[in-house]
């Protein structure tokens, strides 16, 4: 009798741990959730499955400094002076010239899409009014001077030198630093009379003065 017993509850045990493992061989993991199929590739950390994440990212600089947040906090603040839109690369371990940067060649200054100036008011720069509108930049660096070039071609990737569609152009002194910017950097600081915008990257730095109308 005790034998059919011991026989009987060992039975019972066997079933019961091959029924724990069907449960458990039918986990969410391997079932729809919330009426959804669940069996979608994993997104790796640091992906987007939507658009790869840019290397260089954008950047956008007002005159007055921080002005959305200006506006944010003051309904009645006036309009904005100028704008700058732009795409940051870095130095990833590289020195500006001669590694991404050429003497005598012409720069974006930035990535990606045309790096964009945009005047709400008009300005004088170096003697020169410009009017009000939307511009890209480009330049061409030398070791003492760059030579800033405002450009009407707006909308456009990279470096389209259309020279028809040059506005202006403006040259202005190097200053060179003693450390290094990883980042590509573009932003307006006030002056006296009016603002610099102020371009910085490994240790150079350039400043084009406006004079707002």
């Amino acid at each position: 009798m005790n034998k059919i017993i011991v026989f009987l509850f060992s039975l019972s045990l066997i079933v019961s741990c091959k029924e724990q493992k069907k449960e458990q061989s039918n986990t969410p993991a391997n079932l729809p959730v919330n009426g959804k199929d669940n069996h979608l590739p994993p997104i790796e950390n640091g992906s987007n499955q939507y658009k790869d994440v840019d290397v260089s990212p954008m950047d956008m600089a007002y005159f007055p400094v921080d002005y959305p947040k200006l506006k944010a906090n003051d309904s009645t603040i006036a309009p904005p002076l100028a704008r700058v839109i732009y795409s940051r690369p870095h130095l990833q371990g590289r020195h500006i010239f001669h590694e991404v940067l050429s003497y005598g060649e012409p720069w974006r200054m930035g990535a990606n899409e045309a790096t964009e100036l945009q005047l709400f008011t008009n300005a004088s720069i170096q003697g020169k009014t410009i009017r009000a509108g939307r511009y890209t930049l480009y330049c061409i660096p030398q070791q003492k001077e760059w030579t800033i070039v405002l450009n009407s071609n707006t909308d456009s990737w990279g470096l389209q030198q259309l020279h028809s569609k040059d506005v202006a152009s403006f040259t202005i002194p190097v200053q060179e630093k003693n450390q290094s910017l990883e980042y590509y950097t573009m932003l307006f600081e006030k002056a006296e009379k009016g603002a610099n915008l102020l371009m910085a990257w490994d240790n150079v730095e350039i400043r084009l003065p406006f004079l707002f109308q």
